[in-house]
């Protein structure tokens, strides 16, 4: 798999450091809130999981399953699995991979506001903003990615290169073939 990677944006140490500095804003700016964390799955889990280390506070983890890719492809947006638990009221973070085009998390968050959710805000360990297509921004970014194929620390392609311990650009031969 390693071979597959053309470079190498962040090691495991860079995506750490990272998580400690959303940890902390996130954590003070949730203080004495009740928060509902919600991570889409599947890439979000390593980030998720880092991240939830250097969070102090009343978090609530919720997941959902959210699917809009088929390979490279954006497909039309399909809740695969819903949160178990209400969310009027809550103040929501939603937790991602990866906010390129924002159709994903645009339409996770309007359907979380229409629920009646107090607030719904982003955390993304990557933003491709040369991407966006649909106007939605988070409000805490892990690192800005180039407009490149990236794998690794959750994201894959195919349901591949999720285990990799550093985020990668992909080598556009095995995305093309």
């Amino acid at each position: 798999m390693h071979k597959d990677v053309k470079e190498i944006l962040y090691t495991g140490d860079d995506i750490t450091n990272a998580c400690k500095r959303l940890g902390k804003v996130i954590s003070e700016d949730y203080k004495g809130k009740e928060v509902m964390v919600i991570a889409l799955l599947k890439g979000s889990i390593p980030f998720l999981a880092e991240l939830s280390k250097f969070l102090d506070g009343d978090f609530e983890f919720e997941y959902m399953k959210v699917s809009s890719y088929s390979g490279v492809n954006s497909q039309a947006i399909s809740v695969k699995q819903d949160v178990d638990a209400p969310v009027t009221g809550k103040h929501i973070l939603i937790v991602e991979d990866i906010l390129d085009t924002g159709k994903t998390l645009a339409t996770v968050a309007s359907m979380l506001k229409e629920r009646g959710a107090a607030s719904v805000e982003i955390v993304t360990m990557l933003d491709k903003p040369e991407a966006r297509v649909y106007d939605i921004h988070a409000k805490y970014v892990g690192f800005n990615v180039p407009p490149e194929f990236v794998v690794g620390y959750g994201l894959d392609y195919n349901q591949k290169y999720r285990q990799l311990p550093y985020i990668g650009i992909l080598k556009e031969e095995v995305y093309t073939k």
